[in-house]
């Protein structure tokens, strides 16, 4: 399997925004997202590819074909001095879900904010997303706080992925 993660580039908007749509509809199968999508492949052309982006977002491909995509932002504390990456979507086509796609896409987000020096990445996830939630916290994240069904996650940057995480010990687990 030859895969490769690549920025996404104006001319793939048409594909982001129908991975947007797939995302959305696995977000519909949890009970997670039940509302209509409000963006649009113009919306992403003025938001991702103006002079200053708000997002940006990359496409995890095998053999050229893309199967999945993460869109993300960096953010800023005061209080930290320092940046950090919120995670907006992470997504893998479920006939290339459990092949190692989704950890090397995850990692390619880690190094890129060891890269920007960001303090940590953060993202939510619905808590009937049991798999992601497993592999989330395979990659070492924590759950730092419950709001309704979602759970909001906290990955502490930098990190080292010769070092594996130890499994979690119940997929709700919050740490404090």
């Amino acid at each position: 399997m030859n895969l490769t993660i690549r920025p996404v580039e104006l001319a793939d908007v048409p594909l982001l925004f129908a991975f947007i749509q797939k995302k959305a509809e696995f977000d519909r199968s949890l009970g997670a997202f039940s509302g209509q999508l409000q963006t649009s492949e113009q919306a992403l052309r003025e938001t991702l590819f103006n002079a200053a982006p708000y997002a940006t977002a990359v496409f995890a491909e095998v053999d050229r074909q893309p199967v999945g995509f993460a869109l993300y932002y960096f953010r800023y504390s005061s209080f930290q001095g320092r940046p950090s990456l919120w995670l907006d979507d992470l997504y893998i086509d479920a006939f290339k879900r459990g092949q190692g796609i989704g950890t090397r896409l995850f990692q390619h987000l880690v190094q890129l904010g060891q890269s920007h020096r960001c303090s940590h990445m953060a993202w939510n996830a619905h808590e009937d997303n049991q798999r992601g939630l497993r592999f989330y916290q395979n990659m070492g994240a924590k759950i730092i706080d419950q709001q309704g069904s979602i759970l909001y996650f906290r990955l502490n940057l930098p990190i080292d992925f010769s070092i594996s995480a130890a499994p979690a010990k119940s997929a709700n687990q919050i740490v404090g």
